[in-house]
């Protein structure tokens, strides 16, 4: 069987001039990045705004294992599965990390017959969004200690300077550091750190931002530290976001792609969803709903994680309505949840489907809070058995939910037409009524307590009596109607990675919680996890090379 990566170069991609031309773009308004990628113009998005909205599919997943689910596979494979039914549509992704890529996840540009291409470029450096991210974000940091080190007219406290600098690349080296070290002439030495930049706010603002207005706006907004009196100091202050904004503009236009079978796909932004708010730009999604009759786009790891932000944040703040929601779900990785160790995967095993399946339940009945249809979706791996699928779609049917066997890794489109028309049939039936999970008035503490019980399954939270103080003094800086973005393993509905399932009556340590003013959302940080991974014993850089005919090889 060919790899992804042999999949993806053998791959017949049309011009994508050809690609915008299924949508109606006109060439005036698709900039080129080569021939096989391009950016919509931000004018030309604009002028799309009286048309009708098409439909906003959600694709999300159950908790994530080292087995795999292959939601950004079936993201794609639907999307292929409903252009082939013949509904237009337009597939939202996320961009690639550096940092997965050369680590332990690898690429995120979907996989055998579901992909989008070119895929080397994509999850490279494509079209340098995220290092136009890396520069704004840093810009600002040299701004602040520019700004320090010339007098420090704003009396900014350097003690409670809150903007870290940020890569795109996993280096545990570099989350705690001391800057500024080497005498006067350097600057005044401090504590500092490093982010991976999907974890940058200036990520998540470039992710929500409606317009270069709004973004400008956004990024004014930024509080980058304290006074000595704890007064907010901003990045507009500052006048760091005119120049912000300057090298954003280009990144801010939308990336438009093709599928292996030649379907258009937006892939924009990039946020994680454990230590971020893990769903692709806004203006990308907007835009494909004025251009298709469907739109789907996935949101990072599980649902407790990525579909909780993409309701709680990205749709209560650009005002989107979904339609469905897609649960991706795999029999290997129920077995997992069921207690299976990954080296029995292969071997039928009804009884730990059955077990596991408290895990995709939790994740359904979630979905359901917030009023929007759901199916599942199970992607299929060659070593399922007939009867481990019938335990699913049976536990799913007694949840009133449809299970759909899924083949798209290996046939494409052909594998997903049943589960295209199950969501087509969701969409026109109208049943979503969408609602966020809290209202904007609720009380901080208790918008994290309600997330904690309502999608994790929690007793309660915790949290010292420092982090209480700062959900006060943030309400009285008046950041009280901000949503939360919750900072947790990916790996559990708890924050112990190992607990799998669906574990309850637990507590939730809030650990720190961060303000993103621009973006419009705190970050809340509980257990262990952090905002700059590291790489894993085997990183993946060490099997990635050049092939003799300058191919890239190892990629995956």
């Amino acid at each position: 069987m060919k790899s992804d990566i042999e999949i993806a170069r053998a791959a017949s991609m049309q011009p994508i001039m050809a690609v915008a031309d299924k949508l109606g773009v006109p060439a005036d308004a698709v900039l080129q990045y080569g021939p096989y990628k391009a950016k919509l113009s931000l004018d030309y998005i604009n002028s799309l705004a009286d048309r009708p909205d098409g439909n906003l599919i959600l694709v999300t997943a159950m908790t994530p294992t080292p087995a795999g689910e292959g939601k950004t596979t079936t993201t794609v494979g639907l999307g292929d599965g409903l252009n082939r039914i013949g509904k237009k549509t337009i597939m939202c992704l996320r961009e690639p990390s550096l940092g997965p890529c050369f680590g332990m996840k690898g690429g995120a540009a979907g996989g055998g017959m579901a992909q989008v291409v070119p895929m080397e470029d994509i999850n490279l450096h494509f079209t340098g969004d995220f290092h136009a991210i890396t520069s704004a974000h840093n810009l600002l940091s040299a701004m602040i200690d520019n700004h320090i080190h010339w007098g420090n007219a704003l009396g900014i406290d350097v003690r409670r300077v809150a903007w870290r600098r940020v890569l795109d690349m996993n280096d545990r080296a570099l989350r705690d550091i001391v800057s500024s070290l080497g005498g006067v002439g350097n600057g005044y030495p401090r504590e500092t750190g490093f982010d991976i930049t999907v974890a940058s706010e200036v990520m998540a603002i470039l992710c929500l931002a409606m317009d270069l207005e709004d973004l400008e706006r956004r990024l004014g907004n930024i509080v980058i530290g304290y006074t000595r009196e704890r007064e907010p100091i901003t990045a507009a202050q500052l006048d760091a976001n005119g120049a912000m904004t300057v090298l954003l503009k280009d990144a801010l236009m939308p990336n438009l792609v093709q599928t292996l079978e030649n379907n258009p796909a937006f892939v924009h932004g990039g946020p994680f969803a454990n230590i971020a708010h893990g769903c692709n730009t806004v203006l990308a999604t907007r835009s494909a709903l004025k251009l298709a009759d469907y739109v789907v786009t996935e949101a990072g790891f599980g649902a407790d994680l990525g579909a909780e932000k993409f309701f709680d944040i990205k749709c209560r703040k650009a005002g989107l309505k979904p339609a469905a929601a897609v649960i991706v779900a795999t029999i290997r990785a129920l077995k997992m949840h069921g207690g299976v160790a990954k080296e029995d995967l292969g071997q039928e095993n009804v009884e730990a489907v059955k077990a596991g399946l408290v895990n995709l339940g939790r994740h359904i009945r979630n979905v359901g809070q917030f009023g929007v249809p759901a199916v599942v979706a199970v992607n299929g791996f060659t070593a399922d058995t007939e009867a481990e699928f019938e335990a699913v779609r049976a536990f799913c049917a007694e949840l009133g939910v449809d299970a759909v066997s899924c083949t798209h890794w290996a046939n494409g489109s052909a594998g997903t037409e049943e589960l295209a028309g199950k969501v087509v049939q969701l969409a026109e039936s109208h049943k979503a009524q969408f609602r966020p999970l809290y209202d904007d008035d609720l009380p901080l503490w208790e918008k994290v307590r309600t997330i904690a019980r309502s999608i994790y399954g929690a007793d309660d939270i915790v949290a010292d009596q420092a982090v209480r103080n700062r959900f006060k003094m943030l309400e009285t800086q008046g950041y009280g109607a901000f949503p939360i973005c919750m900072a947790k393993t990916q790996y559990s509905f708890s924050t112990d990675p190992t607990l799998k399932g669906a574990p309850s009556g637990h507590v939730v340590p809030v650990r720190e919680v961060r303000l993103s003013a621009g973006a419009e959302f705190l970050v809340v940080i509980t257990g262990e996890i952090m905002t700059m991974p590291g790489l894993p014993r085997v990183p993946a850089a060490n099997s990635i090379k050049l092939d003799a005919d300058g191919n890239v090889a190892g990629l995956f």
